[in-house]
């Protein structure tokens, strides 16, 4: 596809980040875009972050069918289970393992991670997705804003405690190991709030909150890229485009009631996320944005834009807020 028509997809939103901007884009993917080799992820290993269903189970699945063995993380076991088997169903030879964390609640991210690190002590690929929208603002027990803690604090806290695995994973594989953050175009219509980040003013509303924490979710990309740069691991944010998860037909009944027609399947929308695990570090490189194999802009306007000084305001915040050790 011609650069021009790429980046017209993606302003227009909606061809872009509907079922066919991705129709349109994937007939030209070929070299360094082109699919990931069979096999691509053997001997490799992933952690993917809300994998009960939606984009999180066809983000393991479509790892697990490049070879790699990957660790479901998801709150509810029994869940867990059934997505385990359904991703087996569509990869016979997929090796697969259920873990169990609430990501919102920052002990268990502390417990997990301590348990996992010690029966997987090289890690490959960790792919933050687990995500959500209430309605109305509640708080974790830890009295952080629920957004917040799910998609921001615990992913940085994570991040944190796996970076030991990461980089083992890196000097065995001897290529980078990746964090993968899934953001949202949603960003897009947001600034960074560094005054606000729990969303304690104005009126609180479940989408304008979910599009803030993605939106610190790009940010938080970019530090991490930045802290990391020479460790062997890299550090990525994308979005999926408008698929047809239990998140959008759920919490977003007039959304899905309009563009139901134009949502991506999950496949779909975990395209770029299973291409980046696996594409040539050259490619890749670390602290960019994607969307379909592409990266892009962070962002479209001028009053969207943080400045430096808000970065390193909203990492020292974040940093305070889920601290590696309590």
């Amino acid at each position: 596809m011609l650069p021009v028509l790429d980046t017209l997809l993606d302003r227009a939103i909606v061809p872009g980040y509907s079922k066919l901007g991705y129709l349109a884009r994937r007939g030209s993917w070929s070299g360094d875009r082109a699919d990931p080799a069979p096999g691509a992820l053997v001997g490799r290993v992933a952690l993917v972050t809300g994998a009960s269903s939606g984009l999180g189970e066809a983000t393991a699945a479509g790892l697990a069918r490049l070879g790699a063995s990957v660790h479901l993380l998801v709150r509810n076991a029994d869940k867990g289970q059934q997505s385990r088997a359904r991703i087996q169903a569509r990869v016979p030879d997929a090796v697969l393992t259920v873990e169990v964390c609430d990501v919102g609640e920052l002990a268990d991210v502390r417990r997990f991670c301590a348990d996992f690190t010690a029966r997987v002590p090289e890690l490959d690929v960790l792919v933050h997705n687990a995500g959500l929208m209430p309605p109305e603002r509640s708080e974790t027990s830890e009295g952080n804003e629920l957004t917040l803690a799910v998609h921001v604090l615990g992913p940085h806290l994570m991040t944190e405690l796996l970076i030991g695995a990461l980089q083992a994973g890196a000097a065995r594989s001897g290529t980078d190991s990746r964090v993968l953050i899934v953001a949202s175009g949603g960003m897009y219509a947001q600034p960074l709030k560094v005054e606000d980040l729990q969303f304690e003013h104005g009126t609180y509303g479940g989408t304008a909150a979910y599009a803030r924490t993605k939106r610190m979710q790009v940010v938080l990309a970019g530090l991490w890229a930045r802290e990391l740069a020479g460790t062997g691991v890299t550090v990525h944010a994308l979005h999926p485009g408008w698929a047809a998860t239990p998140g959008v037909t759920g919490s977003m009944p007039a959304f899905n009631t309009v563009v139901g027609p134009l949502l991506r399947t999950v496949d779909q929308g975990a395209d770029t996320a299973v291409w980046l695990a696996a594409a040539p570090s050259r490619t890749v490189g670390t602290g960019r944005f994607w969307h379909d194999r592409e990266p892009r802009p962070a962002h479209y306007v001028p009053w969207t834009r943080e400045t430096g000084a808000d970065q390193e305001k909203f990492w020292e915040q974040v940093t305070a807020l889920a601290p590696a050790t309590p």
